[in-house]
């Protein structure tokens, strides 16, 4: 087997593999089923490979001290907390999403953010979870999705270089991917770092290393892509006009079309790596080389 290789449903990640490219629904859907629908349907017209998901507990995931501070939104001004459980889908909403999925032949997986969270999405059985930048440092929760012994993808946003070491440590390097990204929404190109990847793949050969773009365009992660990553994640919208704190890093459907269509095509440009002469050039070499 690949030394950087980890299956995915029907899908292995690493190097001589496909890139594997993650549409970032997130909490795009702003709670809503149908929009949700529409994001999965364009992901999969785009050719991407998986649509993600965050999955959080408002009570644990938001400081009490914000729980009752008033904020206006597009269903009125409302509580914090309030505004985090409008946005978020139940029980309901993620067994119609996963029947969608699975009718569409799409995989879909989610960040959890809490370890109840984790568990409510593992009664779906995802093939593989990711771990959000904020929680690199929750070794609790690292430890919840390692007993899954699925396949992780650890995001590494606002961390150290000792703190990613720490976390693999802790982690193991079975079943883990490690995704390069920047946690600022969006992101300015001077801090993207995407040298990043080739410094994480010298650094984890045996690691499949990706990376979760947050940029306004899309030339950066094309660029990723040429510095060998595995794997590729964007934010995915209908309208980045749309409410909500995600949409703005986003790529509408016509833009992740064109993401994929050029990673394809970089792919094949790639090539291995070894020089040959190509029977293309054959009659070039004979009409224009002088000297042999």
């Amino acid at each position: 087997m690949n030394k950087r290789e980890i299956k995915v449903g029907n899908k292995k990640i690493g190097d001589n593999h496909p890139v594997f490219i993650i549409a970032e629904i997130g909490i795009n859907h702003n709670g809503d089923i149908e929009i949700a629908k529409k994001m999965i349907v364009g992901a999969k017209f785009a050719g991407c490979d998986a649509v993600k998901f965050q999955k959080r507990t408002p009570e644990l995931c938001v400081p009490k001290d914000q729980w009752h501070i008033e904020r206006d939104t597009p269903w009125g001004r409302m509580t914090y907390i309030d505004y985090r459980h409008k946005v978020e889908f139940g029980q309901k909403e993620y067994e119609e999403l996963d029947k969608f999925c699975k009718q569409l032949d799409i995989i879909w997986f989610a960040s959890c953010w809490d370890e109840p969270s984790v568990d409510f999405i593992e009664q779906f059985n995802p093939p593989l979870y990711k771990t959000p930048s904020a929680a690199l440092t929750d070794f609790e929760l690292l430890d919840k999705h390692k007993k899954l012994n699925k396949p992780v993808m650890m995001s590494t946003g606002m961390s150290t270089m000792e703190q990613i070491e720490q976390a693999v440590e802790f982690f193991g390097k079975e079943n883990l991917l490690l995704a390069h990204a920047t946690s600022t929404y969006p992101c300015k190109l001077e801090e993207l770092n995407l040298k990043m990847i080739t410094t994480l793949r010298e650094k984890y050969p045996d690691i499949p290393i990706g990376y979760s773009g947050h940029e306004v365009g899309l030339a950066p992660t094309w660029a990723a892509v040429a510095l060998g990553a595995n794997f590729v994640e964007r934010h995915i919208t209908l309208d980045r006009a749309m409410w909500g704190t995600d949409q703005a890093a986003s790529v509408e459907i016509g833009g992740v079309q064109r993401l994929v269509s050029n990673i394809r095509d970089i792919e094949l440009a790639l090539g291995d790596g070894i020089k040959r002469v190509y029977e293309s050039e054959l009659a070039s070499l004979k009409k224009l080389r002088r000297v042999k």
